[in-house]
């Protein structure tokens, strides 16, 4: 009858000394300390298998304590019982764990981010990027994809609801969809759990950027008359240049010289600039005419004298390389007391209601001038063809219109009729 090994005390792996060789201190049940002539102590396990002697690697004391050994042997012994070999076992389930780990939602959400990175701007990479790292991942970024059903995701979503961001909730439920549909096409995950939430999150309200109405256009630049004289010039300049042209605010505040024409009085936005034309897939490559009338041409005149010799129209206080934000229109429009009533994007929706109703215009000119695509892709020369001279007219109407609002002495009429 074999001799039964007397088990270990705590104190034992504790006190053990190298030795000139390796020794061991044995547990029974196959289960030794082995201590290393450096002083190292490792946990080990020989056994048979198919009639083969084997060793199992349980780790580094004092990593793994002596309970903690005893409960890996017992495991390795269930498995010997049941006929699995305990090595193959833990390779096959290191192998899992590894997999599992690379199908994780932050691992498959990185791929997916990758993916697209070729049809996005930098700006929305980033965006995209940023708003799943904040909210998303903590959450359960490290799942496996596979694993995240639908009352997970609601939790997740409503978590970004309850902070009051209704919006972005309906946003991240969209993304997240995207990001489990690429699982699916990658064998990743076997559904995506979002189109089981409708209906369960909050409507996001509908609207559109906050903006004026013709009506309120007298009282709102009588309110900007009184705050003009303390603006400095180019803040005041970039302001009467968003309400007279409509552009869209990016490319007015990134405007550089070299697009403006004083001498022939011509401002032509190159279509790398335009919304449209920063599309990756199918751009729209169309030049953007913005036809100033002759009261914005005074202003880059006097703006010139001020920052003509820098690239920009409106270069940044802090680096005159780069070109200013639209900080200074939202600052005005606050003093103005119109935060939150008016954005810089709501100047082009108050030039299409006044340039319409006012001053009759139809539609499809009013559209062109805010560089709206339509169904049709439109190229330069039927824009030239059918639009440019009508615009220009239009523009001065348009800014003479601005000229007499504030006195409420403005005169309504079918300019657009004349024009044509």
């Amino acid at each position: 009858m074999p001799k039964l090994a007397t088990p270990l005390t705590d104190i034992q792996p504790r006190k053990a000394k190298p030795k000139d060789k390796p020794y061991k201190l044995t547990d029974g049940g196959g289960l030794y300390l082995l201590v290393n002539a450096d002083g190292a102590k490792y946990w080990r396990m020989d056994y048979r298998f198919d009639g083969a002697r084997r060793t199992l690697a349980f780790g580094k004391y004092p990593d793994i304590s002596l309970a903690e050994a005893r409960e890996k042997r017992t495991a390795a012994r269930k498995l010997l019982d049941g006929d699995i070999e305990p090595s193959q076992a833990k390779r096959v389930e290191k192998a899992t764990r590894k997999t599992a780990t690379a199908n994780t939602f932050e691992a498959v959400a990185r791929a997916w981010h990758t993916n697209k990175l070729e049809t996005w701007q930098e700006r929305t990479a980033n965006n995209v990027l940023h708003r799943l790292e904040k909210d998303v991942f903590p959450l359960i970024g490290k799942y496996p994809i596979a694993d995240i059903k639908a009352p997970v995701m609601l939790d997740v979503l409503r978590q970004i609801e309850k902070r009051g961001a209704v919006d972005m909730a309906k946003r991240q439920g969209q993304v997240c969809g995207q990001i489990f549909r690429f699982a699916i096409a990658e064998g990743k995950a076997d559904t995506d759990p979002l189109p089981s939430l409708r209906g369960a999150l909050k409507p996001a309200a509908k609207g559109h950027h906050a903006a004026i109405t013709a009506d309120e256009l007298p009282e709102f630049l009588r309110a900007f008359e009184k705050i003009e004289g303390r603006m400095f010039v180019p803040t005041k300049v970039m302001f009467r240049l968003m309400m007279m042209t409509f552009v869209r605010t990016s490319e007015l505040t990134e405007t550089p010289w070299s697009e403006i024409d004083l001498v022939n009085e011509s401002w032509v936005i190159d279509w790398h600039r335009m919304k449209m034309g920063k599309k990756k897939v199918n751009p729209r490559k169309v030049n953007h005419h913005v036809f100033l009338p002759m009261q914005g041409w005074e202003l880059l005149r006097e703006l010139h004298a001020i920052t003509g010799n820098n690239k920009y129209l409106f270069p940044n206080q802090r680096d005159h390389e780069k070109p200013a934000t639209n900080f200074g229109i939202l600052a005005a429009l606050k003093r103005m007391g119109y935060s939150g009533k008016m954005t810089g994007h709501g100047f082009r929706s108050l030039a299409m209601g006044v340039i319409k109703e006012r001053l009759g215009y139809r539609h499809e000119v009013v559209d062109r001038q805010l560089s709206h695509a339509s169904g049709d892709t439109y190229g330069e020369a039927y824009d030239r063809a059918m639009f440019l001279d009508e615009r220009r007219v239009m523009m001065q109407q348009y800014a003479d219109y601005l000229d007499t609002a504030a006195s409420g002495k403005v005169i309504a009429g079918r300019f657009g009729r004349r024009a044509a």
